[in-house]
């Protein structure tokens, strides 16, 4: 399985999603000004990478920071601020900030003391991370066995990537197909393309490939034939943000695969952390939308492919209302509907 992201001793290294697949890159990051732009740039992608990359950022600023214990709180939630910023609807890096952030305030150790912890803290998110996407994947592994009983390979489809590379290691989306496959398990995975930035061909169809999970490309607009023609057994992706009543924000396009799975009676699973789940929220119509360059879309395949001075739009994220969802798998179990009561349940677990 392929590292997203590590701790080297000296700087939190991440594999470079914006090189992929032709070239596997690694970037070390140093201070918290590097890991805003990364977070940023897409470098580092997919909720749960952000949080625990976030989580390396907020040590990272103040790895170096000399002063008393008000100037370093005030360091702390200037750090925190200024991550913050870098993206707006994954909820995980707020989550991950915010644990940061509580950590300091309540810490009453020396200047030196402090900053350790919060380097143990983000490792610690790091490890945790690897136990929540194996138990996703042990959920989500039986139930794919319940919908698609006495066959295989299990034939999924899946838009943009929830896999090992928008985590530290085994996803969320797609690790019930690795954990199913270590159980003999087989799949076969349509891969959305994902426009504007094809993170299903260039990241899905890459990790997949990697570790030996047969997998086909399709263009966006393929979706519903392939719906149509009987080739896909089940839908799952991951999230950014699922509110308390089971609306899911996800990569722009998850809204119209949602629709046509309901259409061709195909189940649509979404695989979520608890930390993606904020009961803040009583619907996805509070879900902010992070709206991204014009030229993602103008310019986003080397070339221009839109006219000069046309008006675009280019939202990263659609919600899917909370009837598409046939189920929410999460690290401490399925929820089905009503959603209201089984997240805050399955929340309190976590607790």
């Amino acid at each position: 399985m392929l590292q997203t992201i590590c701790w080297t001793g000296e700087a939190a290294r991440l594999l470079d999603q914006t090189r992929l697949p032709t070239e596997t890159v690694y970037v070390d990051i140093t201070d918290d000004r590097q890991m805003w732009d990364a977070i940023r740039r897409l470098v580092i992608r997919g909720a749960p990478a952000i949080g625990v990359a976030a989580a390396f950022g907020v040590y990272l600023g103040m790895r170096t920071f000399d002063g008393n214990s008000s100037a370093l709180l005030r360091r702390v939630d200037e750090v925190c601020d200024y991550l913050a910023t870098s993206r707006p609807t994954a909820v995980n890096l707020f989550w991950a900030l915010n644990r940061m952030k509580r950590l300091a305030h309540a810490c009453t150790d020396d200047q030196k003391a402090m900053k350790q912890r919060l380097l143990d803290e983000a490792i610690a998110m790091l490890e945790e991370d690897n136990r929540v996407c194996r138990a996703i994947g042990e959920h989500g592994a039986r139930l794919l066995r319940e919908l698609v009983p006495h066959m295989e390979p299990i034939d999924l489809l899946t838009h943009c990537n929830a896999g090992g590379l928008a985590t530290v290691q085994y996803g969320t989306a797609l690790a019930p197909i690795y954990m199913g496959a270590e159980q003999g398990l087989k799949f076969h995975v349509y891969a959305d393309e994902t426009r504007p930035l094809l993170q299903g061909s260039r990241i899905t169809a890459y990790e997949l490939q990697q570790n030996g999970i047969p997998v086909t490309v399709i263009c966006d607009g393929m979706a519903a034939t392939v719906m149509r023609q009987g080739k896909v057994k089940a839908v799952i992706v991951g999230t950014d943000r699922v509110a308390a009543n089971g609306d899911v924000a996800n990569k722009i396009g998850t809204l119209g695969v949602a629709i046509l799975a309901r259409h061709f009676g195909i189940p649509f699973l979404v695989a979520a952390p608890t930390s993606s789940i904020d009961l803040s929220l009583a619907s996805g119509e509070q879900i902010p939308i992070e709206q991204r360059s014009p030229s993602e879309i103008s310019n986003g395949l080397g070339r221009q492919t839109a006219p000069d001075a046309v008006d675009i739009y280019n939202p990263a994220f659609d919600v899917t209302p909370n009837d598409l969802v046939t189920a929410i798998i999460t690290e401490h179990g399925v929820a089905r509907p009503p959603y209201g009561e089984t997240l805050a349940r399955i929340c309190r677990r976590s607790d």
